[in-house]
């Protein structure tokens, strides 16, 4: 029965329900904890395993040739030993670390979770009738909106492809006039060796005509 509570004008009422305590989480390992000490059991059964006596002969080939039976007790007893060591061990950890009840505590919120799921709880729903003029006329504008941004999202995207593929044409042609500039360059300059030789040429030729004349005139003189 929910209690009551009394006002200073003397008026009763009830006071709100506290909410009901979680339920206990059960010690008992659940599918995550039991498969947790599987697998540490399967690991540690493999670990036994590789420590057969074969290999724990070969390392003391005395003993095992002249006392192999005291050598297996010793085995045995080294065997057993350790798988109680680990087992004790894993044991303290899940204790220490309330592995089992983190475990199912785990498993009861996952299960909660799928069942939510399952009954279509955990998503929002809203009236329609509860929404205000803009949130209805957002709400029926939205998928032509979502509609046109795909839609220049994919122009954009080609127009991105377009520019690059034009980036690269650009990229190529100026290599190109590049070359070209380059092969000008050395036929300019040879052109201008060309020129400047037949300059020289010419010059040498002028000056040899002048001393041809000095002869000439030279000779003249001398005749006279």
């Amino acid at each position: 029965m929910p209690s009551t509570t009394t006002s200073q004008n003397g008026s009763h009422h009830e006071a709100s329900p506290s909410p009901p305590p979680p339920a206990p989480v059960p010690l008992t390992p659940g599918p995550r904890a039991s498969r947790l000490e599987k697998v540490y059991a399967e690991a540690l059964a493999r670990t036994l395993r590789a420590n057969s006596y074969a290999n724990f002969s070969a390392c003391f080939p005395t003993p095992a040739k002249h006392v192999p039976a005291s050598l297996e007790s010793v085995w045995r007893q080294l065997n057993a030993k350790l798988e109680e060591s680990a087992k004790a061990e894993f044991d303290e950890i899940m204790r220490e670390k309330d592995a089992v009840r983190g475990l199912n505590e785990l498993d009861r919120l996952v299960g909660e979770a799928k069942l939510r799921r399952e009954n279509g709880e955990g998503e929002s729903v809203v009236a329609p009738h509860t929404l205000g003029a803009e949130d209805l006329y957002r709400a029926h504008l939205a998928p032509f909106l979502q509609e046109a941004q795909d839609s220049l999202n994919e122009k954009l995207e080609a127009t991105q492809v377009q520019n690059a593929e034009l980036a690269e044409k650009i990229r190529q042609q100026r290599l190109e006039i590049e070359s070209l500039l380059s092969g000008l360059e050395v036929i300019v300059a040879d052109v201008e060796g060309a020129a400047g030789a037949t300059a020289q040429f010419s010059k040498e030729n002028n000056l040899r005509e002048e001393v041809v004349k000095m002869d000439e005139e030279v000779k003249a003189r001398q005749e006279i």
